[in-house]
């Protein structure tokens, strides 16, 4: 009776399911779209990476070189299956799969490594998708609407595409299109990843990562409203226009909606190609340099943060009116506004890391939340080592041997990363993403070991503290000595980049002197 049973329950699977995909077919629907598939995935991949873990470290001695040995070889392993998985199910697993891939001093080294391939691996919506979005939301169709319009994406991110158009008028724009399945697709994958992820903390305890998809909850509405990063995009232009050399492209609101967003069209190379840079002679130091400023400002002064500065959404150029270095900020979908007890805590921290003093260190680390793990706070902050926090870290450049610690270190410690991630505000996370997408541009222009990011942060800190201050006093006299120890901090500020300078410019000087002096061979 059973086997009878067992039989008549295959067959008729069997033709449910062949029916079923014969009527999917039928309608054109794709697969990829079915929350049962991507769900399917999903579960499926994160089940054979917890089985590799559970199995292949089961009998491996813990602490030896041949535990960190395999142990290196399942991260990599469940890298390449994790990011298998973002490409399949594309959207949403793409774009927290990028987030993971910034996350260069807070995971081991085989995951972001292997993730950050991701953000060349977005997916492409075809030509009459785009041009249905296109319809549905402007009621008009391309032609009435530009002279011009490249069917080849400029660029592709997990969330939209970009295209070239012509205007009538002849003016060139940029139109990033929503792809058209995220929308529906983005709350439901949220809902998997949650899921999935209590399960997984359920067999790890170690393993608490759920501040990952707490921040997709919120970020990604905003992120999908083109609308609000139109509005970002004009709010930050006003807030940095004292910055000639930042250029925000202009929002053109009457052929923008909630998925599309039309803006002039910025022509220039990715912030991190070196080489683009040598061919048109833009300097690399300036790039960085003012890319500190940026950052501080938004940061210190203001709490409105642009929390993806990846290569892609900084573009740099000669202006080829007065061929001066300018830097394009893209994609404002994503802001991080900061509260103001939060943003002067966090300044007060950064004086202290910059000074070396470890009594502020301590004390607002904990006042952020950290707890007893301020030191390991320092560290994941700054992406430097205990050593070098206690010096101060404007007083020790980074060597090699110290960044290869950093990231070794990432791995021996992720569960008390792990705990540490979800004791901070969570407006700390996207912080801390912003930082390692900051150093990684440095890494790359190899300007890591300049002192002017640190010049930049102190100046603005005392800026803000200073507006701070005066704003809680009504005491002409007492605003008055505070804007007197405003300007006499920032007068000392300025006189050690001036040593520094100096120092920088004799030394070049006296090497040069000391060669011209040696012998030449006959």
């Amino acid at each position: 009776m059973a086997v009878r049973l067992l039989k008549v329950s295959s067959i008729a699977t069997a033709v449910f399911a062949s029916s079923s995909g014969f009527y999917l077919y039928s309608r054109n629907v794709d697969f990829n779209d079915l929350s049962v598939v991507r769900f399917g995935r999903a579960a499926a991949t994160t089940a054979v990476i917890s089985y590799d873990y559970l199995t292949t470290l089961r009998d491996v001695q813990y602490g030896t070189e041949e535990y960190w040995a395999v142990k290196s070889k399942v991260h990599r392993r469940s890298a390449e299956r994790l990011r298998d998985l973002c490409c399949m199910n594309r959207g949403t697993f793409i774009k927290v799969g990028q987030h993971l891939g910034a996350l260069d001093y807070l995971l081991p080294e085989e995951y972001t490594s292997t993730l950050k391939v991701l953000h060349s691996r977005a997916p492409q919506s075809s030509m009459e998708e785009i041009s249905q979005v296109i319809r549905e939301d402007l009621g008009k169709e391309l032609s009435d609407l530009f002279i011009q319009f490249d069917e080849k994406p400029h660029g592709a991110a997990s969330l939209a595409q970009v295209h070239k158009a012509v205007l009538p008028d002849g003016r060139t724009v940029a139109v990033k299109v929503q792809h058209p399945k995220v929308q529906r697709q983005s709350s439901k994958d949220i809902v998997v990843m949650e899921f999935l992820l209590q399960v997984v903390h359920w067999l790890f305890p170690d393993f608490a990562f759920m501040w990952l998809v707490e921040e997709a909850k919120k970020n990604m509405p905003l992120e999908l409203d083109f609308l609000n990063e139109g509005r970002n995009a004009e709010k930050v232009a006003d807030m940095l226009r004292q910055f000639n050399f930042l250029k925000i492209p202009k929002i053109h609101w009457d052929l923008s909606t909630k998925r599309i967003l039309t803006m002039d069209f910025a022509e220039g190379g990715q912030v991190n190609d070196r080489e683009y840079m040598r061919k048109y002679g833009i300097n690399v130091n300036e790039i960085s340099q003012n890319l500190g400023k940026i950052y501080s400002e938004m940061i210190f002064v203001n709490g409105f943060v642009h929390c993806d500065p990846h290569p892609g959404n900084v573009l740099v150029r000669k202006c080829p009116e007065s061929n001066k270095t300018e830097i394009v900020l893209l994609d404002h979908g994503l802001y991080q506004v900061l509260n103001q007890d939060f943003r002067l805590d966090y300044c007060r921290l950064w004086q202290s890391l910059i000074k070396g003093d470890l009594k502020g260190i301590e004390r607002y680390s904990r006042r952020l939340g950290t707890g007893d793990l301020y030191p390991l706070f320092a560290c994941v902050l700054t992406a430097r080592s205990w050593t070098s926090v206690n010096a101060g870290i404007s007083q020790t450049p980074v060597t090699q041997s110290e960044d290869v610690e950093i990231r070794t270190n990432a791995a021996l410690y992720l569960p008390q990363i792990s705990e540490l991630l979800n004791r901070v505000p969570r407006q700390m996370l996207l912080l801390l993403k912003t930082n390692d997408l900051l150093r990684g541009i440095e890494t790359i222009l190899q300007t890591r070991a300049s002192s002017s990011s640190f010049i930049n942060m102190s100046r603005c800190c005392t800026r803000a503290i200073a507006r701070h201050k005066r704003s809680k006093t009504k005491s002409r006299t007492r605003r008055l000595r505070i804007s007197l120890s405003e300007r006499w901090s920032l007068c000392q500020i300025d006189l050690y980049e001036l040593v520094l300078w100096l120092r920088s410019s004799m030394l070049a000087r006296w090497v040069c002197y000391l060669i011209s002096c040696l012998p030449y061979p006959n």
